[in-house]
């Protein structure tokens, strides 16, 4: 990032809504004890997820890739009081932090945290979905994906993080650089998907909008 770029990242977080003081608490906790920070949606993303969620209004959401809990707790802000969020975390040893800012924010009975690999648990959720978030394993977005899609209700919505990997997907990856590949085949696929309506916007390392139609 250049110097620019973050002089422009710091004017845009000083003229949006603060960070709220369990968010920014939550945030730090993450910074210090987490081993990859950068996974956390943080302030810009949450508070676009936030927006997103009061826009769309959904009654059920599903999440992939819970972390520490910041976007779930961003999304299911946005929900109507009678919303449901699912959220899915495969690292069963970091659980403990998200289920205690849950509850610290009242959510705890507005969200179920489901531990385990996502492709395993999202046939068994018998619900359909408004809105569902993607941020899990890079290298299982297309896997994701044709597993939610079913289950999204026409004109519902899917949001997916990280579509532009830190600009890794304009270059040739390593044979082992399964995420980079996981990312661009996800991209390619959802390029040629007449199921969906897309756009990509350029925010942090990238969020795709998805429409089913």
């Amino acid at each position: 990032m250049t110097g620019q770029d973050r002089a422009l990242e710091q004017y845009i977080l000083d003229h949006i809504d603060p960070e709220d003081k369990l968010l920014a608490e939550l945030n730090r906790l993450t910074n210090i004890k987490m081993l990859h920070p950068r996974m956390l949606s943080g302030h810009l993303q949450g508070k676009i997820l936030r927006m997103l969620s009061m826009m769309i209004k959904p009654k059920r959401v599903l999440e992939i890739g819970t972390y520490t809990g910041y976007s779930a707790i961003c999304l299911a802000q946005g929900m109507p009081e009678d919303g449901h969020l699912h959220t899915i975390e495969i690292n069963d040893e970091i659980i403990d932090i998200p289920l205690k800012y849950f509850k610290q924010y009242g959510l705890n009975t507005r969200i179920t945290l489901h531990v385990g690999d996502a492709r395993h648990i999202i046939p068994n959720l018998s619900e359909t979905f408004d809105l569902v978030f993607l941020d899990g394993e890079k290298s299982e977005y297309l896997d994701y994906y044709n597993l939610v899609l079913k289950k999204i209700v026409p004109g519902g919505f899917i949001l997916a993080d990280n579509v532009l990997w830190d600009g890794k997907v304009l270059s040739d990856e390593a044979s082992n650089d399964y995420f980079t590949k996981g990312i661009k085949a996800f991209n390619d696929f959802i390029r040629n998907d007449i199921q969906v309506e897309k756009v990509i916007l350029p925010v942090r390392d990238g969020l795709m909008i998805l429409r089913k139609k």
